[in-house]
């Protein structure tokens, strides 16, 4: 059945690959990226496939954005009735160098706990957590008509928060707590509320991170791969089970508060 999907984030790996997938399954999407361009090649891709998708650049941390999104979305396609919210990511300022603090670092010039700044912090949380919230206030509105659903994008640092980047890991904390808190409110409203917390990805946006110019792991790498029972990291398409189970209404109509790990068993290992 044809429903209206409204992704955000739309144009990072991760979720453009959610958006050809639903594409792909006869849905109409609505591709909502700050990076209205991108967000635009994206939507030509997914018409030349045959596929239905419409570009719209907006800002998730900006409600009067948001609702100028909805208002073309809702022109185009309909209410929204599936929400992806996808936007987020995290920032190199709100991060620490080091993995854990010694005496010593306060005086070797490089950042620590104590150094991060609060703006910073707060571009890493509002990012994740408050454009969750406000994309869910403005789409979510027209669901308690008739029902629908949410799913949002957590992450294993829920779980298991990573060492150096504290800011990342409290915001996707409070979204698998928020996903859970939106489940139980809008139960009698017919909305279902869910999350995916995807484990470690290899994406071209990260592979700086996990690998050296020679192609090798990291070592930090070496240690998330030690730490994954099934030895390799994740790849978009592995994701596109649990978003369909997710967000079909009859494969999982009984399933709301979820918060799934997709992870290669990550979050069972308890490294020894």
């Amino acid at each position: 059945m044809e429903k209206t999907v409204v992704i955000t984030g739309a144009a990072g790996v991760l979720c453009s690959a959610f958006a050809k997938a639903m594409a792909q399954d006869g849905h109409k999407v609505a591709l909502l990226d700050k990076n209205g361009e991108a967000a635009s090649k994206l939507a030509e891709e997914i018409a030349a496939e045959g596929g239905k998708a419409l570009a719209v650049e907006t800002d998730v941390l900006d409600k009067q954005s948001l609702l100028a999104a909805r208002e073309k979305v809702e022109e185009a396609f309909g209410p929204c009735e599936i929400l992806i919210n996808g936007a987020g990511g995290n920032h190199p300022r709100g991060t620490t160098d080091g993995e854990q603090f010694t005496p010593g670092d306060l005086d070797a010039g490089t950042r620590t706990f104590f150094d991060l700044d609060k703006e910073d912090l707060a571009f890493v949380f509002d990012l994740n957590f408050i454009g969750t919230l406000l994309t869910t206030q403005v789409f979510a509105q027209g669901m308690t008509k008739s029902g629908g659903c949410i799913l949002n994008i957590s992450s294993m640092n829920a779980f298991r928060p990573l060492t150096k980047i504290p800011a990342y890991s409290a915001a996707k904390a409070a979204v698998s707590n928020f996903t859970q808190w939106l489940a139980v409110h809008f139960a009698p409203s017919g909305i279902r509320v869910n999350a995916m917390a995807p484990g470690f990805f290899a994406t071209n946006q990260n592979k700086s991170l996990l690998f050296d110019e020679n192609g090798e792991l990291t070592p930090r790498s070496q240690k998330i791969i030690a730490h994954t029972p099934m030895g390799r990291f994740g790849v978009p398409e592995d994701l596109l089970g649990a978003l369909r189970f997710l967000t079909d209404d009859k494969a999982s109509g009984f399933i709301t508060g979820v918060v799934l790990p997709v992870d290669g068993g990550f979050s069972a290992y308890s490294g020894v």
